[in-house]
């Protein structure tokens, strides 16, 4: 068992933030635990331990402390001035157990994190269960964007797991229940009789508590975590002054989902080096998808989809990149979960993928595009970032899945070249597609045409205007109009092409070699020339 003394963690914290005015005078000083309690708490077996005695500082800990002398802790922490305990001092002098006075204006968090870290050294275990608190704490802090709302979550006895970053607009509830990592036990009874707990344990939907000013209690909209009929835990909104919005229990249900299935696979010891990507796994192949669906419980024989969300390349070379796409992946995986409970979302190849199988085939494609819509629109309004949404084609079932992969990565790639829509499915830009793989094929090809290829490079003007005029299906008028030149200076570079490079625009074959070619350039060299 790892323990640490109280000199180990006091060299550790800021300076400032406490100091020891009673040691520890029992023969055995090590520290084996760290327990927050609250004053109103019963008594609890505290021996061994550093206790944060926390919702009182000063001369209010003396009713707190001289319950927890029954079995007295190894080192208390209070709040409080040096003249405030000098009560409490001397009632734990009696005990041989040490005092540490904590700066009123200290957070109590930081403490928790430091004294942890020394008590408690990272171990195999603790890494599997740091992997579930991020998770847990994204899937809070995601929540609370989406609500507007402050957000716990708890296990089944009331523990906080997790909650979003704290705001003023909380109430006296959420303080005491993220100071204490649970609620007092006055507002559990007090949920209670208010029939909250009832209501939770009996539907699967989300349960309103409304407000309670009397109490201190703002209004709550809440829903309980289930693995079958075993109930999890919890997840609390707490609304922060702007109201819950329409879609609450949409996104809620979303949440409780993706929560569900962290609590899940921590409470099967899923192992640390076995927590790869299933995204990866299921469009790696056939056998991998069969594999993964098995494991995970999935409809493997309906049809399936995936979807790419990816951000601009501008976006993508910020110094916030890496965590716009964290917060983005977690965004999605509250959307895709609340659209589908076996929603699949990860990072595959520098994007955001959702794999959703067990479709429907007549109604899919309309469901998926508002799911990606609302991706979409939801990052851009509480993440700052305007990402794309290629929406692949319908697969015969998850096992096919890894078939869409070319086409939908090409689908994001007309997005990002054309910056005007932000969400889209094959039929949107099939054309466009198909043109660019070509394009592409044409570009691996070591043939060109001499001439026009030259031509191309040396000449940028007259390449601009090549490119727009099979923009615009070789109207002379329309190009001259888009690039704000006159007609026939339009003329005048079209004929000069065709006399220098001996092709004639108006035939179809010399037309699409022609096309291949300047879009190679537009690809490719377009930019160096705009920057000479």
């Amino acid at each position: 068992m790892a323990t640490a003394t109280v000199d180990d963690i006091l060299s550790d914290l800021p300076p400032g933030c406490a100091r020891l005015i009673l040691h520890p005078t029992c023969p055995v000083h090590r520290i084996e635990r760290l327990l927050i309690v609250d004053a109103d708490d019963e008594t609890r077996d505290v021996r061994a331990a550093l206790v944060l005695l926390v919702g009182v500082r000063g001369r209010s800990v003396l009713p707190a402390v001289r319950r927890l002398l029954a079995n007295p802790p190894l080192v208390l922490a209070v709040k409080g001035r040096p003249e405030e305990v000098a009560e409490v001092e001397e009632l734990l002098r009696e005990t041989g157990a040490g005092l540490l006075l904590v700066d009123p204006d200290s957070d109590w968090d930081r403490f928790v994190s430091i004294a942890n870290a020394r008590i408690q050294p990272r171990s195999y275990q603790s890494e599997v269960l740091t992997l579930l608190e991020e998770d847990l704490f994204a899937i809070a802090q995601t929540t609370a964007r989406l609500t507007s709302s402050h957000v716990v979550i708890e296990d089944a006895a009331n523990k906080v797991l997790a909650y979003s970053t704290v705001c003023n607009d909380i109430d006296e509830l959420r303080k005491a229940s993220i100071l204490a990592r649970r609620g007092p036990r006055k507002y559990e009874l007090l949920l209670k009789d208010l029939g909250a707990y009832r209501e939770l344990h009996r539907t699967r939907a989300t349960v309103r508590v409304p407000a309670r000013p009397q109490d201190g209690l703002r209004e709550r909209v809440a829903i309980a975590l289930f693995a079958g009929h075993r109930i999890m835990g919890y997840i609390w909104l707490q609304e922060t002054g702007e109201g819950f919005g329409q879609d609450v229990e949409y996104v809620l249900s979303g949440s409780a989902t993706r929560a569900a299935a962290e609590l899940i696979r921590y409470r099967n010891h899923q192992a640390l080096p076995m927590r790869e990507d299933r995204i990866v796994r299921i469009l790696s192949g056939p056998a991998e998808a069969a594999a993964c669906a098995h494991s995970e419980k999935m409809p493997a024989d309906l049809p399936a989809a995936l979807i790419l969300i990816g951000i601009s390349a501008e976006a993508a070379q910020a110094d916030d990149a890496a965590l716009k796409h964290g917060e983005l992946a977690n965004l999605a995986s509250i959307h895709a979960a609340a659209y589908k409970a076996s929603a699949i979302v990860g990072q595959f190849r520098g994007d955001t993928a959702v794999v959703l199988p067990g479709l429907q085939p007549k109604n899919a494609k309309a469901g998926l595009r508002i799911l990606a819509e609302a991706i979409v629109g939801d990052a851009t309004k509480h993440l700052g970032i305007s990402p794309f949404a290629a929406v692949g084609p319908l697969a015969a079932d998850l096992l096919s899945v890894h078939s869409t992969i070319a086409k939908t990565e090409a689908l994001l790639r007309c997005l990002r070249r054309g910056g005007d829509a932000s969400v889209a499915t094959e039929d949107d830009f099939e054309a466009e597609i198909l043109l660019h793989e070509a394009v592409a094929d044409f570009t691996a090809s070591a043939f060109r045409h001499r001439a026009l290829w030259t031509l191309l490079r040396e000449d940028s003007d007259l390449a601009e205007t090549l490119r727009v005029y099979f923009e615009v299906s070789l109207d002379v008028a329309a190009c001259a109009h888009r690039m704000n030149l006159h007609k026939n200076t339009v003329y005048y570079r079209i004929s000069k092409a065709g006399r220098i490079t001996g092709l004639d625009f108006t035939d179809p074959r010399h037309s699409l070699v022609a096309l291949l070619h300047v879009q190679e350039w537009a690809d490719k060299y377009k930019e160096q020339a705009e920057k000479k």
